[in-house]
């Protein structure tokens, strides 16, 4: 099962990140001084990333 896990870094600032079923994290937040603002970062990327597009800037 997916998941975001919310964890405190060493400054003391929050911090989630987005793991796979298999535990491994596919990418980590900035750090955030509050709590709720971590946790209103995950709300946000809930909501909004459905229709979400890809842009490659790469030159391949």
């Amino acid at each position: 099962m997916y998941k975001f896990e919310v964890y405190k870094d060493k400054a003391g600032e929050f911090r989630f990140r987005f793991k796979a079923p298999n535990g491994e994290a596919m990418f980590s937040s900035e750090g955030y001084k509050a709590k709720a603002s971590a946790l209103s970062a995950i709300e946000s990327i809930k909501k909004n990333t459905p229709g979400a597009d890809l842009v490659d800037t790469t030159k391949e």
